[in-house]
């Protein structure tokens, strides 16, 4: 796998871990998904006027965001909350890796992140209507996704910037115990594999089936689920040796589920590749806002302190990046 196969990256802009949608079906899809507001402290978000309705903030780089957007006090952000420790739901608040570090870019911004949790495959497609800003959600910066090209090399969309801000790399979750003994992704060749439909791991799991018979190492058979947890079930009951998700993730999911008896987690780090903030390629003005707002965490610390609550400070990069993914 190369680094553009880390989690949920999908080929193109309206979708591979996104199969490709038109806005108004994911529009639709969204529509019914539930809204919850990342929760923390916003004291350095902006107050409306009482006069004028616009929004006032002393943050350091409010004026730098697009007019509309210092009006609404708010940046509307698309995710899929199912993917701990990066962004889930607890009770009705998302938390996790990404909502803290929009917390921290909220006191540089001036404005609040709202998280809307959507269908990963749908959120692409809903960010040129405006039902988002930007996405936010783990999302695998790819050459393809940038340019709005699906898996087979078309054209489905103008594509998207992505302001990058965290690293990860394949993880292979197995059954506590790995009675399987995988160490590589090699040694999936011959056996049956679950992954989450939509995913960047779904197109390298094919891709790795085709490695696999071209050099007569077995059969690999890929199995897509609707969601990382039907996938996860999977291999708990035995029915697939692996689960493929991002390093993060899977070292998450091994700590925690069943106590930490269910799962053990198997890093493939020679093929890291950044996760991105997805901004409309039309809007440069808030995209080089963010990426100065990240650069301000990082350099004042807290946004490798978001990483290291979540115990995911091995992702963090050290300076931002637009656009740097393969």
């Amino acid at each position: 796998m190369t680094a553009s196969t880390t989690r949920r990256s999908t080929a193109a802009q309206t979708g591979t871990r996104r199969t490709s949608k038109a806005a108004a079906v994911a529009a639709i899809a969204v529509a019914g998904s539930l809204l919850l507001t990342s929760c923390g402290d916003q004291t350095e978000s902006g107050k409306k006027d009482k006069d004028s309705g616009a929004v006032k903030s002393s943050a350091p780089l409010f004026s730098k965001l697009p007019a509309d957007i210092q009006k609404a006090g708010v940046i509307k952000v698309g995710t899929d909350a199912t993917y701990a420790p990066m962004e889930f739901k607890q009770g009705n608040d998302i938390v996790g890796v990404d909502p803290d570090i929009a917390k921290a870019l909220s006191k540089q911004l001036g404005v609040e992140f709202e998280f809307t949790s959507g269908t990963f495959d749908t959120l692409l497609g809903a960010l040129p209507t405006g039902r988002y800003n930007v996405i936010m959600s783990s999302m695998s910066d790819t050459k393809a996704r940038q340019e709005g090209l699906d898996d087979k090399g078309k054209k489905t969309g103008t594509g998207v910037d992505f302001v990058d801000y965290f690293t990860a790399s394949t993880g292979i979750l197995v059954k506590k115990g790995n009675p399987q003994g995988i160490k590589s992704l090699d040694d999936l060749c011959g056996k049956k594999i679950a992954v989450q439909r939509g995913t960047t791991y779904e197109t390298a799991a094919k891709e790795l089936a085709a490695k696999c018979e071209k050099d007569g190492k077995g059969k690999l058979t890929v199995e897509s689920f609707p969601t990382d947890a039907e996938a996860q079930t999977r291999v708990k009951s035995g029915g697939a040796v692996a689960d493929l998700n991002d390093s993060p993730v899977a070292a998450y999911i091994a700590k925690t589920a069943g106590g930490g008896n269910d799962f053990e987690a198997i890093a493939n780090k020679s093929d890291a590749g950044y996760f991105g903030i997805a901004v409309d390629k039309k809007n440069t003005q808030l995209r080089d806002a963010i990426k100065e707002a990240l650069d301000a965490i990082i350099a004042d610390g807290t946004y490798k302190a978001a990483l290291d609550k979540w115990g995911a400070g091995d992702g963090a990069i050290t300076k931002a990046v637009i656009n740097g993914g393969s």
